[in-house]
């Protein structure tokens, strides 16, 4: 399928993508991608330089005529989330990403795709390597570890740009223009506790929660779906306090910025509970697949029995963590009262480890607001601490604060308004853009994000429009050649 998705339009930039996503580019791993693309700019003759943790500038010559205009700086970072169904057999660390064509789509088989945010590094690939594309002076940005922390922004040398415009093209709907984004803050819960031995008489069980829609766990934090750490924790709790129910291990979710998909606990009940136990699970499963029937049609629950588990939880130490966990917020905790349906603060329970005595629960706050960031993170702090559980925080980065008189906005907008015959939306999102971090680097940038169509960003069900594609490429054309002097 490669060959079809290079010779998909505009063609430049689905082969830059090809050749993208042939190189592994996890998250804190991104060293052969920034090999790739310091023998890219090099390759090319251009100016190429790489600060010290590991962020790659490629700087390109104005175009004839276009001497005179600002020096933009074109942004997009080279990690990607790494995703797989759990049925897909595959090793991010060595495999390039299998794509395919699906109608107007082009996706991944059973991995997420790197869309997000490999198509905005092919865009400026593209126009790097391009000797027809009209253009000011570039700087092209390419920054390391945006997806688990944002760590490339965070240290980008202070040294390295000299541009006064940055274009970030790390968005996901076709028609918008993002002027503002949420800020964030990693929150890690963690404590020991005593392993004891199952009670004779007990029988074991595996429960597996799977099929739930997952996501991205700023954009689509809205859409109420189902957070597997939170439906095995109400199952879990539910098996307690009716039946005595003992936690073995407990293992969900993966990333902090992916809304966990899957969650497998080992538990143990006493024998004389077996058909009460698994009926009254059923009855609740029904009730959650009831609940989460229009956002997670496919999730599914498996009891499975299997041998007694040796060891299991302090008893002490499992009621006060399932506790917390049930207390502890997860999805949308305030709206904006500013922006009509923005979400302005929001906390993603992304993974739950209990096993062989340890605990760590990892959280990812959003907020546009810091001070209600503040209060998030004291609100799980609390839950959290009530159990026994450390709490420390981490990674955290600002937010980006909407500036309705940036004249780049309006010169996107404007090229928007002509290509198409109708205004763009103009809006903040509820997610981390490297703009607000890049910002306190490089106070004086005037800065805009855009990008084309993207579903599904951080899971296997990743995708892009093609047509969109070729509608975004279109815009970028525009905007570079009317770009102000």
């Amino acid at each position: 399928m490669s060959d079809a998705i290079r010779n998909l339009e505009p063609k430049v930039l689905w082969n830059h993508f090809s050749d993208l996503n042939a190189v592994p580019r996890p998250s804190k791993k991104e060293e052969r991608v920034i090999a790739f693309m310091l023998d890219f700019g090099e390759e090319l003759g251009l100016e190429t330089k790489q600060d010290e943790i590991g962020n790659i500038v490629i700087v390109k010559p104005a175009t004839e005529g276009l001497e005179g205009r600002q020096t933009i700086v074109m942004q997009s970072h080279l990690d990607m989330v790494h995703q797989k169904n759990n049925d897909t057999v595959f090793d991010f660390d060595t495999q390039g990403i299998q794509m395919l064509i699906d109608g107007d789509w082009v996706t991944a088989e059973g991995t997420t795709l790197g869309a997000d945010n490999g198509l905005g590094v092919a865009t400026i690939m593209a126009i790097l390597s391009s000797d027809e594309i009209k253009h000011p002076k570039i700087e092209a940005l390419f920054t390391v570890d945006e997806e688990t922390g944002m760590t490339g922004a965070l240290q980008l040398s202070e040294d390295l740009l000299t541009g006064t415009i940055l274009l970030n093209l790390d968005t996901e709907e076709d028609d918008v223009l993002c002027i503002g984004c949420a800020g964030g803050v990693d929150v890690t819960a963690e404590r020991t506790y005593e392993e004891v031995d199952s009670e004779l008489g007990s029988i074991g069980y595996r429960i597996t929660v799977k099929g739930l829609e997952g996501g991205h766990s700023g954009m689509d934090i809205y859409k109420g779906l189902g957070n597997a750490n939170k439906i095995m924790n109400r199952l879990l709790f539910d098996g307690y306090e009716n039946f005595g129910l003992r936690v073995c291990s407990v293992i969900g979710g993966s990333l902090r910025n992916a809304i966990p998909r899957e969650s497998v606990a080992v538990v143990a009940i006493e024998e004389i509970y077996r058909e009460t136990f698994l009926f009254e699970m059923g009855l609740l499963v029904d009730v959650i697949k009831k609940e989460q029937r229009h956002t997670d049609p496919n999730l599914e629950v498996f009891l499975e029995e299997i041998s007694v588990p040796e060891k299991v939880m302090d008893l002490g130490v499992q009621i006060g963590v399932l506790r917390s966990l049930y207390t502890a917020h997860n999805g949308v905790y305030r709206m904006s009262p500013e922006i009509p349906k923005l979400v302005e603060t929001s906390n993603n329970i992304a993974k739950v480890v209990i096993k062989s005595g340890q605990i760590k629960i990892d959280c990812l706050s959003r907020s546009s607001v810091d001070s209600y960031k503040d209060v998030l993170v004291n609100a799980l702090r609390s839950a959290f601490e009530l159990s026994g559980c450390e709490v420390s925080t981490g990674g955290d980065y600002p937010g980006w604060e909407p500036k309705a008189d940036s004249k780049i906005l309006n010169v996107v907008s404007d090229a928007y308004a002509e290509l198409h015959a109708e205004k763009p939306y103009v809006e903040a999102v509820h997610a981390g853009l490297e703009c607000g971090i890049i910002g306190q680097h490089y106070p004086n940038l005037d800065m805009v994000s855009f990008g084309p169509t993207i579903t599904g960003a951080h899971s296997p069900d990743e995708r892009v429009s093609i047509s969109s594609v070729q509608k975004y490429w279109k815009l970028v054309l525009a905007v570079l050649e009317n770009i102000p002097n």
